[in-house]
């Protein structure tokens, strides 16, 4: 089922190209994203940030959408310790997160967002060259939710 999503993603859930962070276009449903994943044995959730404006509310939103531990600090160390360590969170194949909404706390918060960025990416490759990737998909703009 991966052929019917765009091929950077289509290449990392068939294992021919390492996880990353990838864009994801508005037009196309993140059902789809989360729908290839599961077919390939990934897990994958959303992280919505629509209408996060600041740091607490960012970190609310991770907290309750990633199902964070309750170790999770609420802070840039302890989010970066929790997409590093993920024994708390099943793998399958791989990991996949669909963030959605993103661009108005990247507008309304530019360091912050420039962190989150950070985080991301050492996440990624932190999980590269294991048997239990992470990749990220960054859907521009206004994705459809649904199907």
């Amino acid at each position: 089922m991966t052929g019917s999503v765009p091929r950077p993603l289509a290449a990392v859930l068939d294992g021919s190209t390492p996880p990353g962070v990838l864009p994801w276009p508005a037009e196309r449903s993140v059902a789809e994203a989360l729908a290839a994943a599961e077919d390939a044995g990934w897990t994958g959730t959303t992280l919505d940030l629509d209408g996060v404006a600041g740091k607490e509310a960012f970190m609310d939103r991770c907290a309750r959408a990633l199902r964070l531990p309750d170790w999770f600090g609420r802070n840039w160390d302890a989010l970066a310790d929790c997409l590093t360590d993920l024994s708390w969170c099943p793998a399958g194949r791989g990991r996949l997160l669909v963030v959605t909404g993103w661009q108005g706390y990247a507008a309304a918060a530019p360091e912050d967002w420039s962190v989150v960025e950070g985080i991301l990416a050492d996440a990624v490759g932190h999980w590269r060259d294991t048997a239990t990737g992470l990749a990220v998909i960054m859907v521009r703009c206004r994705a459809r939710q649904g199907a």
